[in-house]
């Protein structure tokens, strides 16, 4: 099974929709070059499981970002994906995180997810981290904002090998006036789900797994979707981020230090350029000067 997926299934006879995917590779990669420890590593797996399943809802072309932000040692914690699942992430840690629970690393807070569409206005929803997970204050975020009785299962493991999956439900609007009967078809799907052990969700292939909890069910799964890290930075971003500073500013700092280092918070790579390296940016103070 190809480890960083997502597909999204829908039970036929029911108005609910669902999805399942699997990061292990992608949350291997986002946590790689951090020194995070397994507490903050498991909480990164499950944001980035959580981005996964909200950015498979996306109708149209854009971005996503999932943010906490808090006073907890977990200053602030984000994924940011687009459309095709390509994803990437990032935390800051200030303190001791060793045995913290998920309310003891964000403390007070906020959780927020903003879409920008590539054509069309962008939007932000903000919920408060007042419950005791993640998948609790997503639950929150979607009964405030999209009136969607919503169940959201996440699961992230970076103590014995890198493995992060998850499962979404959703119901759909009510076709018939039977408002009881969708709500207690809703219940009973997730008292399944709820019934599954991580290992289970980690190991199995997404219709081995969806059959072992809805055999009696009439469930459609669609076709997979690829999950992949990358981080956006590169040497040519740098350079035109540096553009913005005027070239007399570039030589003084160049003059000071010797060198200009930046850094991916990200993936975090370090870039340093010397003089060689900016000639581009600096030809017009050159030519001034002679």
């Amino acid at each position: 099974m190809m480890k960083d997926q997502l597909q999204r299934f829908l039970f036929e006879d029911f108005q609910i929709r669902g999805e399942i995917a699997n990061a292990d590779s992608s949350f291997s990669e986002i946590t790689a070059n951090h020194n995070y420890t397994e507490e903050v590593s498991n909480l990164m797996g499950e944001l980035l499981i959580a981005t996964t399943l909200l950015t498979a809802m996306l109708k149209f072309e854009g971005k996503i970002t999932v943010q906490l932000q808090g006073d907890g040692p977990v200053k602030m914690a984000v994924i940011n994906a687009n459309q095709n699942l390509v994803l990437r992430g990032t935390a800051s840690v200030d303190g001791d995180t060793k045995g913290l629970s998920f309310e003891q690393l964000v403390g007070k807070g906020h959780l927020m997810i903003s879409i920008a569409p590539e054509n069309g206005e962008r939007y932000q929803g903000i919920v408060a981290l007042d419950h005791k997970s993640l998948s609790a204050c997503l639950e929150n975020y979607f009964k405030q904002s999209e009136q969607l009785p919503t169940r959201i299962i996440l699961h992230a493991n970076s103590k014995d090998k890198m493995q992060c999956a998850g499962l979404l439900l959703q119901t759909l609007p009510a076709k018939d006036a039977d408002i009881e009967k969708h709500e207690n078809n809703f219940q009973h799907v997730c008292a399944l789900a709820h019934t599954l052990k991580a290992q289970e969700i980690y190991d199995l292939e997404h219709d081995e797994l969806l059959f072992r909890l809805y055999h009696q069910e009439e469930v459609r799964l669609f076709d997979e979707q690829a999950i992949t890290y990358q981080c956006s930075c590169s040497t040519e971003r740098c350079l035109s981020s540096l553009a913005s500073i005027q070239p007399e500013e570039i030589l003084e700092i160049l003059k000071e230090r010797g060198a200009i280092e930046m850094h991916c918070e990200y993936c975090a790579t370090d870039y340093r350029f010397e003089i060689n390296d900016l000639q581009v940016l600096l030809v017009d103070t050159h030519n001034q000067q002679h």
